[in-house]
């Protein structure tokens, strides 16, 4: 409920983010943390927040999830993410050494736009970490994220929840490439999935499709 919702936000910093901070210097790795619930104080509603942080222990990027998910499911009423949290309202773009990337939570997987802004400004790579309903995910979850990446010829790395309270969590953590290939796929446990990626196959993805550079935007600013 919202209540436990509340007790359970952190602020950032905070134990959450300094732990997973300590662990991206301990290992020398990047690390996308989240999301989880942002206490700020003096407000009533909280972020849903995820962060970034290099290998050096450095929060680099924080996002807060724009789209919110108030819904209803085959008469199911799902969790009012409003109710306890308010929209972010900035896309997040991080230019790290290896390319730019894009970050987005769970159901703004739903929004093409965000995902042609970020590539559109040069992002080759987008995180989505998200916590999907099973109602939802058996029949979304791949369709989408598979949609966005080939839409955009672009890598989409999605972490997501499994076992998760309430209405169930999907789980089925994927990378999916540029053509739309899911090159690694979590089966339905916990569990961690690993695999290389080329980020130059986004420019060969680009080239072979140029759904980017063939774009008439002159032509959707019109009414109808």
């Amino acid at each position: 409920n919202s209540e436990m919702r509340f007790e359970n936000g952190e602020s950032i910093p905070g134990p959450i983010s300094e732990r997973l901070s300590e662990a991206a210097k301990k290992h020398s790795v990047w690390i996308l943390a989240g999301s989880y619930n942002e206490k700020v104080a003096g407000q009533e509603r909280m972020f849903n927040t995820s962060l970034l942080f290099n290998p050096d222990g450095e929060q680099v990027a924080k996002y807060s999830k724009i789209h919110l998910f108030d819904a209803v499911i085959n008469d199911q009423l799902a969790p009012l993410e409003s109710r306890h949290n308010q929209p972010g309202t900035e896309p997040v773009m991080v230019d790290t050494p290896f390319c730019k990337l894009g970050m987005t939570i769970c159901f703004d997987l739903r929004f093409p736009e965000l995902f042609r802004l970020y590539a559109l400004a040069g992002a080759k790579l987008v995180f989505v970490p998200s916590n999907f309903a099973l109602l939802t995910g058996k029949d979304h979850w791949e369709v989408l994220l598979r949609a966005r990446a080939i839409e955009n010829g672009m890598f989409i790395v999605a972490p997501a929840t499994i076992h998760g309270p309430g209405m169930g969590s999907y789980g089925r953590s994927m990378v999916i490439d540029p053509w739309g290939t899911v090159i690694a796929c979590a089966p339905d446990r916990e569990g961690v999935i690993v695999t290389t990626i080329d980020l130059d196959e986004v420019e060969r993805v680009r080239k072979k499709l140029p759904c980017l550079t063939n774009r008439q935007p002159e032509t959707y600013s019109q009414s109808l």
